[in-house]
């Protein structure tokens, strides 16, 4: 069985999914028999990169509410968060561009590394004091995750690199129906 994932680093569900997911995995009796692939989905493309603004503030404006409904929101996220044993911290966290860490992940996929960069880059963003907007931030994670340091940056250097990739992933999730992430599909179906 193949179950494909598309997610963004930016996506605190995604996190709590993917974590959520290994628990269920785990248990399942047929687990070697599964094969995970986790795919792009960027939940703010239009957003500029290195533009990034307080989560706080970005889920104030962009429902409507105030800053302390966002903190509330916030808050539910956590405790949800919390519940999988996960950190999550609700103060000072950005909200930003994920293409290039879209990108760096698919570098990491080719070389069997995705997801330990992907698990390194969501605790750095939910739990963490590390901005994965900051692309020297994002060479030590992938270091971290036993990939080149020089390669992660001349990935992060050329805007083109692996970007094919990334949209491609895209593409198929806008074919396949997604609007919202986690979307999982298991065996194109």
């Amino acid at each position: 069985m193949r179950v494909e994932i598309w997610s963004d680093i930016a996506c605190p569900w995604c996190y709590i999914g993917k974590a959520r997911f290994e628990k269920g995995l785990a248990e399942f009796a047929h687990r070697d028999e599964v094969e995970v692939v986790h795919r792009s989905f960027e939940l703010d493309p239009s957003r500029a990169k290195g533009d990034t603004a307080l989560v706080i503030d970005m889920l104030a404006e962009k429902y409507g509410r105030s800053r302390e409904e966002a903190a509330a929101m916030e808050a539910n996220v956590a405790a949800n968060a919390q519940s999988e044993g996960l950190g999550y911290r609700t103060e000072g966290r950005d909200h930003g561009n994920t293409f290039d860490i879209h990108r760096l992940l698919h570098l990491a996929k080719a070389r069997g590394r995705q997801d330990e960069l992907l698990t390194l880059a969501y605790r750095a963003n939910f739990a963490e004091e590390r901005s994965v907007f900051d692309a020297e931030v994002l060479v030590a994670l992938a270091e971290e995750a036993g990939l080149d340091a020089d390669e992660a940056r001349a990935v992060l250097a050329d805007p083109e690199a692996y970007a094919d990739d990334v949209r491609t992933d895209e593409r198929e999730a806008a074919e396949l129906g997604a609007n919202a992430v986690p979307f999982f599909v298991l065996d194109r179906r």
